[in-house]
């Protein structure tokens, strides 16, 4: 430390972290990151519990059958060795300036080491500095210069591999995928960011959206829902190659960006249910109903034994019953659940347990709320596309929720976006709902055009007697949250890439893509 002369350098802190970054360098730091690395330590933490719980569980399991006390000392012996306070691992792929790699060596327990690695000396270098600035042991934090997908094949047909491989690159992490998932130990956890959301949601170049992830957007309603389907498909459908599967643990649409907790096991069994939980929607080009099309599904013997076919369908005809518009489809993707219920509830906890560790917590808790009220069912109706289709007044989302709620179905919002419905009714009888609606609150026929979708959705009856008295359900316990973050500074988001004059830092590990890397 007596050899870095502070002069030449600005000081951020963030969390337990302070890096160095030089005042000659054009890159900056953002600070509207920080959420995104508090939630990634508050989901390692919970993981870690689990994880070191489970590895208990399975030699306990061991030493009740061991039959001798000699195979009971060696048991033992290796328990301690395997659940000791330091025996887990981190990889960040792409860690820049280390920032990431820092704050999770300084607030993460249980932590034997985090390799912080990055293509250019520059960035081995900053990470060493900001190590040494943090008092931090050099084999806690081990600064690697190194290609990162070559970093992560060099584990394959090993033993060595990462129990946490955490992928946050400028724009898509899909160049990095297929190493990630062959990387990490079993059970371990999968962190992936990507933040090329105009590619993801559809705005621009659906094209470009299947050649980087293998399935086609759908912009209208649900495209930041649609986003996370898409990546968690591409995780799979590479995992499922080398007899792996995917358990999503927490999926979230953030800002300008998504991020994903995926633990990754082995089993040749569960690869095959693969196909049930990937598949294609189909969203009206008009009213914009959609419907779901599992690529597979299984079918149980009188055995018990199971029977994977392909799919029936297709759940639409060739224009939609509703509205007799044509239908975009989008996917194949994810349609199986996005969050692991436990573990977010775990990760909420946590995260009220230690309001002090997180200079985001206030948001954080109103975003992992909201998680945990979410419905497993795939997509959600927004409040704007409902009511824009037919032309009417707002409904209030209460009263909403509080008819489906009537009628026996379930309801939820979504963290992607506020004003949103899930719900597992049909979309018969949503619409169901809004004729009802407009029943008392008539829109001006002379004003919609005869060839418009709410002509034909108006022109039907209500199928049953809709009941808008106010149910219990109908107000979510999160509606006291800070739930949807508000733009936090001007001219926010992931800033412009860095300058080229000068190849610094930060022009790090992101240049693997061949775009220099900054502290997002």
């Amino acid at each position: 430390m007596a050899d870095i002369d502070i002069s030449l350098y600005n000081t951020v802190t963030e969390g337990k972290a302070t890096i160095l970054f030089p005042k000659s360098n054009e890159v900056f730091y953002n600070p509207v990151q920080e959420f995104n690395r508090d939630m990634s330590i508050a989901a390692i933490r919970t993981w870690s519990e689990m994880f070191l719980q489970e590895k208990r569980d399975r030699i306990n399991k061991k030493l009740v059958k061991a039959k001798t006390e000699e195979e009971r000392a060696k048991m033992n012996e290796y328990l301690e060795q395997q659940i000791n306070p330091n025996n887990f691992n981190i990889l960040e792929a792409l860690a820049a300036t280390g920032l990431r790699s820092i704050r999770y060596a300084k607030e993460i327990p249980n932590l034997r080491q985090v390799v912080a690695n990055d293509l250019l000396e520059d960035a081995v270098e900053s990470i060493r500095r900001n190590t040494i600035y943090n008092q931090l042991d050099e084999n806690l934090v081990r600064a690697n210069k190194g290609d990162a997908m070559r970093v992560m094949y060099d584990t394959v047909g090993t033993e060595e591999k990462y129990d946490v491989v955490d992928l946050d690159p400028y724009g898509s992490a899909s160049p990095f995928v297929d190493g990630a998932v062959q990387a990490v130990s079993e059970g371990g956890l999968l962190c992936v960011t990507c933040t090329d959301l105009a590619i993801l949601t559809g705005s621009m170049h659906p094209e470009t959206c299947f050649g980087k992830y293998n399935g086609m957007p759908l912009k209208r309603t649900f495209p930041h829902e649609m986003a996370l389907r898409l990546l968690l498909q591409q995780l799979q459908t590479s995992a499922g190659r080398y007899r792996r599967y995917i358990v999503p643990m927490m999926s979230c649409s953030i800002d300008f960006y998504i991020r994903v907790f995926v633990r990754v096991y082995t089993s040749p069994n569960e690869v095959k249910k693969a196909a049930s939980k990937i598949g294609v929607i189909y969203e009206c080009s008009g009213c914009h109903s959609f419907a779901i099309q599992p690529l597979g599904k299984i079918d149980i013997k009188d055995n018990g034994s199971e029977r994977h076919t392909p799919g029936s369908g297709p759940p639409v005809g060739q224009f939609c019953e509703h509205c007799g518009n044509t239908h975009h489809i989008g996917g194949p993707a994810w349609i199986a659940p996005l969050h692991d219920k436990t573990f977010v509830s775990n990760m909420l906890q946590h995260v009220k347990n230690n309001e002090k560790d997180y200079g985001t917590n206030v948001r954080m808790k109103g975003m992992v709320s909201v998680i945990q009220e979410e419905l497993d069912e795939p997509c959600y109706w927004t409040l704007q596309r409902i009511c824009g289709t037919l032309h009417c007044t707002s409904i209030p989302m209460l009263d909403l929720y509080s008819a489906l709620l009537n009628a026996g179905y379930k309801v939820s919002g979504s963290h992607c976006n506020p004003q949103t419905l899930k719900t597992n009714a049909p979309a018969s009888v949503v619409w169901d709902v809004l004729r009802a609606f407009i029943k008392k609150h008539p829109v001006t026929m002379a004003n919609i055009s005869e060839n418009s979708p709410a002509r034909k959705i108006l022109a039907k009856e209500p199928s049953f007697e809709v009941d808008f008295t106010r149910h219990p359900d109908a107000k979510a316990e999160s509606r006291n949250c800070v739930r949807y973050q508000v733009n936090p500074t001007a001219n926010w988001g992931p800033k412009a890439r860095a300058g080229k004059k000068q190849k610094t830092v930060h022009e790090s590990s992101k240049a693997e893509q061949e775009e220099p890397s900054v502290e997002k």
